[in-house]
């Protein structure tokens, strides 16, 4: 039986396929349209009454939400990918750093940008409140900056961690395309770079991001 991956092109879903991808997984994605608004549908608020995406529904029929949780899940099911460093290594210790740091110190910030309405009131203050919080991503980028093996996140090697951390490089709107430009993350950018071009999830970064 496959898995089930509910998402949309260029949005969180991503991670999880290229996780899918690496790990030889077999998977089918099922498109659901941030345009139309479809997480918020009652479909969808089915699988994850926070209307948030992506998620994953395991083949034996349970759902799993949030990023983080599905990306170490994914890992641990298929371990002959080398998805995470070993369990209890200090590799590994540092790989679940830096997905909880991405889903608590960065992901939030992503909402924010993309819609400040939800939390401050349209106009002046919605659109002080978005550049707060890409102010906010910009300074968590520069501190992973520092931390980063490059071209991968760790020295132990390639793990499901830089496929998280490579996403975000291509959501340049939340970030700033003049701020990713100017060049403040070299070492995150090559990181993503070498991402998008693993044979295995090269196909998916392609249909994710066309435009590189």
């Amino acid at each position: 039986m496959s898995y089930i991956l509910y998402g949309d092109h260029g949005s969180g879903a991503f991670c999880v396929e290229a996780a899918l991808a690496e790990a030889g997984a077999p998977y089918e994605f099922r498109k659901v349209s941030l345009e139309k608004n479809e997480q918020k549908s009652p479909e969808f608020l089915k699988l994850n009454p926070a209307g948030k995406m992506p998620a994953l529904r395991l083949p034996e029929g349970e759902i799993v939400t949030e990023t983080a949780a599905i990306l170490v899940t994914v890992a641990e099911r298929f371990p002959e990918a080398g998805l995470l460093p070993p369990p209890a290594s200090a590799a590994r210790a540092q790989a679940l750093r830096w997905i909880a740091y991405f889903a608590a110190e960065v992901y939030p910030m992503v909402e924010i940008v993309d819609y400040p309405e939800r939390f401050a009131p349209a106009g002046e203050a919605a659109e002080a409140l978005r550049e707060k919080a890409r102010e906010r991503i910009r300074s968590r980028l520069l501190i992973l900056e520092d931390n980063v093996a490059s071209p991968r996140l760790l020295p132990a090697g390639f793990c499901v961690a830089d496929i998280y951390v490579a996403m975000f490089t291509r959501w340049r709107t939340d970030v700033g395309p003049e701020w990713l430009a100017a060049g403040h993350i070299p070492k995150i950018m090559a990181l993503a770079e070498a991402v998008g071009a693993r044979p295995k999830i090269a196909p998916a970064w392609k249909r994710h991001f066309p435009k590189g």
